[in-house]
């Protein structure tokens, strides 16, 4: 009897290990399904965009690149007017570079003094009237 005792464990081992490793194999399918989700290139980027636009360094990074980049363009598109000219474009070009840069490096301060007025614009400083007194 004992030896039929010893069969039935074992047999009820393995069934439980059977289980344990088709739960096991589910949960390992699910994890490459996920994996392979985040692989996909339009996941990848998704994921990159929402670290950049997570940090408020790349934030101010990027807002300051871009400020000055089409600033720059602007100021030679009023400058200089496309007429075939190679000087003048070439100058078109110095022109904007010399600004992207001049704002590049400068954006702190220009990011400041822009804040402020709209401050100023928005809520204007309320002016006080000294009490006298009765």
């Amino acid at each position: 009897m004992k030896k039929q005792t010893a069969v039935a464990s074992l047999k009820e081992s393995i069934r439980l290990l059977e289980i344990k490793q088709a739960e096991e194999g589910e949960i390992l399918k699910e994890q490459f399904r996920i994996t392979f989700e985040s692989f996909k290139p339009i996941n990848l980027i998704k994921n990159s965009i929402k670290e950049l636009t997570g940090s408020s360094e790349i934030k101010a990074t990027l807002f300051e690149t871009i400020f000055s980049i089409v600033t720059g363009y602007i100021t030679k598109k009023i400058m200089i007017k496309s007429d075939g000219n190679t000087f003048l474009r070439i100058v078109g070009v110095m022109l904007q570079f010399g600004v992207t840069n001049l704002l590049a490096k400068n954006a702190e301060s220009i990011r400041n003094y822009i804040t402020e007025l709209i401050d100023k614009f928005l809520h204007p400083a309320e002016e006080t009237v000294p009490e006298t007194e009765v």
